[in-house]
């Protein structure tokens, strides 16, 4: 006689699953009474209760060993076996029952009858139970309504299984726990309902008619509006290939039916709370967005002061971020308000002085080594002379090849021919320029050399430069002054930041165009603050600079750094407030001797309508100590921008 065939690895499973089902049911409303009956004062409750789960665990025992999650070596006779072997537990299941409340008899009103009702309905179909390649018909579809007056808010739960009891063991044991729970009798509708209501969890059944479990997790975890959503799939069908296949899907975890109270509590919570903190990150991450977006409508002048007012309310970091962001745009919009008031005042000054200007003294420019509409080489058409300096001349030329206007800076022959490094100086001057972008800086374009002479071209800009603002005006007001100050040590703070020390700032470096735009000028003796090896092109004890206004350290070939650029910076406010410099000489070894052992009046002592703060500002921009003078001009720029 030849062996029975073995079933099928899916014929299998599904016996498991219809199997597991009642079971589950069984210990499902059990474990629901059993809660009920921990007030009673005797085992009258109790005592069948732990009898009838006793036996439920025995029947899953048997499921387990006639049934493997492999699937293999299950034959028709261990099938009818098992259920021979079922009906021992299957009848002491039923006895408890009858302990709690007799068969036939009539039931009482609330949950404990109908309690008791469904235990034995679960257990009639252990031993109903059939060969079967799917599993049971669902017994309902629609969502089962959570029981009224249950305590809530520890979150919103959605459960979703085909079959009424799952759901409702579930739901009453979440309510119990302070769940608002919903439920749904398959995946189209909880598809529909997660799309439509925001949930903290999804406990999700397997094995559901149209669109099963595992379908349902795939839409919700590719969904974005839905993908943080965590889901448990809860099932009877606990093959390991079913669990894989759940957890690759996305599920955050997986609990088998029959579940255990205890850990089904625990998985609840620790889902619950990894959806509450995903919600603060993103909440977190959404008003990170909205202080990013804030700075860029600072960067593009469109920020309104107040504008985080309910990011502010926070009291997390991010709060204190915007309530501080805050504070320092409306601090931004106001000092830049007082810039563009300065500056306005600056361009009514310029207007004023260009009026009054001396037209012979502008005509002494009027020649140069090259002559207007001269051709320079082979590119450049010169139009006239626009400035001289200790370097070279400056001239206003036409690019043929851009078409458009320039100015060349032509080194003066004398000065190459009797210092061979000043070609490398001058190279040093492009390089360095090159590095600097900046509204307050003159673009440096090229350098060349034809026919024997170096120069440079570089940014044309029409404009007076406040060397002659001050000659036509004797002295500038506070307000424009201010206009040129905060101007300059923007430009000079973004030098600095690429490592160049102008070296010789001065009024004829600096250049006001008609909006009153300032652009500095003439990075010729430039050096890298941090280079090294300077002497291969300066000679040894070489000081370069405009003694007048060079800080003391300058004029003793001293290591020179940004302060010592913030020192001219403070001449040059002197000479614009007051008229005067602060150290006037005859000859330039008193000069020098004045600026090393005197200290000056301030402007405020030379005029006391020359705001306080500002002559103290300057005054210490003039200390002969370098530690004492703002050590940035980033620094120098938000003390400048306090000053109204």
């Amino acid at each position: 006689m030849s062996p029975p065939l073995a079933l099928g690895s899916e014929e299998v499973s599904a016996l498991r699953h219809d199997l597991r089902t009642p079971v589950n049911h069984i210990v499902g409303y059990c474990e629901l009474l059993f809660e009920e009956a921990a007030g009673d004062t005797d085992e009258r409750r109790r005592a069948p209760l732990r009898a009838a789960l006793e036996a439920a665990r025995e029947v899953l025992a048997q499921i387990e060993a006639a049934l493997p999650a492999t699937g293999s070596g299950v034959t028709p006779d261990g099938v009818e076996a098992l259920r021979t072997r079922l009906s021992g537990p299957h009848d002491r299941i039923l006895a408890a029952m009858d302990a709690l409340h007799p068969a036939g008899t009539d039931t009482p009103p609330g949950d404990f009858g109908a309690d008791v009702a469904k235990v034995r309905h679960a257990t009639g179909r252990l031993l109903a139970v059939h060969r079967s390649s799917s599993p049971a018909p669902p017994a309902a579809r629609l969502p089962v309504p959570a029981p009224a007056g249950a305590p809530t808010g520890r979150g919103r739960i959605l459960v979703v299984d085909d079959v009424a009891d799952n759901r409702e063991v579930l739901m009453r044991h979440l309510v119990r726990q302070g769940y608002e729970v919903e439920s749904a009798g398959d995946g189209a509708t909880a598809l529909r309902m997660a799309a439509q209501a925001s949930y903290d969890l999804m406990l999700l059944d397997v094995r559901m008619p149209g669109i099963d479990g595992q379908e349902v997790l795939i839409r919700i975890k590719q969904d974005p509006a839905t993908r943080d959503l965590p889901v448990v799939m809860i099932s009877a069908a606990d093959e390991l290939a079913t669990i894989a296949g759940c957890i690759e899907a996305g599920a955050d975890d997986f609990l088998p039916k029959p579940f255990d109270p205890v850990l089904l509590k625990a998985r609840v919570s620790a889902s619950v709370e990894k959806k509450r903190l995903r919600n603060m990150e993103v909440d977190y991450l959404r008003q990170v967005d909205r202080v990013v977006e804030a700075a860029v409508a600072v960067e593009q002048g469109r920020y309104v002061p107040g504008g985080l007012v309910e990011v502010a309310r926070r009291d997390d970091a991010i709060g204190h971020l915007a309530r501080v962001f805050d504070s320092m745009a409306a601090g931004v919009r106001a000092r830049e308000e007082r810039l563009s008031a300065q500056v306005t005042i600056l361009r009514r000054e310029i207007d004023e002085a260009k009026q009054g200007s001396n037209a012979g003294a502008a005509a002494e420019l009027d020649s140069g080594t090259l002559l207007p509409g001269a051709r320079f080489a082979d590119r450049y058409t010169i139009i006239r002379v626009v400035g001289r300096g200790g370097m070279g001349t400056v001239y206003k030329a036409h690019d043929r090849e851009l078409a458009e206007d320039i100015a060349i800076k032509l080194l003066r022959p004398e000065v190459l021919s009797g210092d061979p490094t000043m070609a490398e100086r001058f190279k040093s001057e492009i390089r360095l320029a090159r590095r600097i972008s900046h509204t307050n800086v003159v673009r440096t374009h090229d350098f060349g050399e034809s026919e024997g002479a170096c120069f440079v071209t570089m940014e044309y800009v029409e404009g007076i430069t406040v060397r002659e603002l001050i000659d036509l005006r004797t002295r500038l007001s506070a307000a424009a002054t201010l206009g040129i100050a905060r101007q300059l040590a923007e430009s000079l703070a973004v030098a600095h930041e690429q490592g160049v020390i102008h070296r010789d700032i001065k009024p004829q470096n600096l250049l006001l165009d008609a909006a009153g735009v300032l652009k500095v000028m003439d990075f010729g003796i430039a050096t890298l603050a941090d280079r090294t090896g300077a002497a291969n092109i300066t000679q040894s004890g070489m000081v370069v600079g405009t003694p007048a206004y060079m800080a003391p350290e300058q004029l003793l070939a001293e290591t020179v750094d940004a302060r010592s650029d913030l020192y001219a910076v403070g001449v040059v406010l002197y000479e614009c407030l007051t008229g005067k410099l602060p150290h006037e000489a005859l000859n330039p070894i008193s000069l020098i001797a004045k600026v090393l052992h005197q200290t000056p009046a301030s402007p405020h002592e030379r005029d006391a309508e020359i705001p306080a703060p500002l002559s103290s500002l300057v005054m210490r921009l003039l200390d002969k100590d370098a530690s004492g003078r703002p050590q940035s001009a980033g620094e120098l720029g938000l003390l400048l921008a306090q000053i109204a």
